[in-house]
């Protein structure tokens, strides 16, 4: 097998392997999302880092 080969097959197997990854982060954010307890958290912590991201580009 060339080289070209060879690393066309691995590029083709790490798209696989990133589209299976995607997939699972989409299943679990819609699961985050229909969960009213986490979302609260998710929300409160992305407030608390915009505030963290405001304060800095005021120094």
């Amino acid at each position: 097998m060339s080289a070209n080969k060879v690393k066309a097959a691995a590029l083709k197997e790490e798209d696989e392997w990133r589209a299976q990854d995607d997939l699972r982060t989409l299943l679990e954010a819609k699961k985050i999302q229909k969960d009213a307890k986490r979302m609260a958290k998710v929300r409160a912590l992305a407030k608390q880092k915009m505030a963290d991201m405001q304060a800095l580009t005021k120094q």
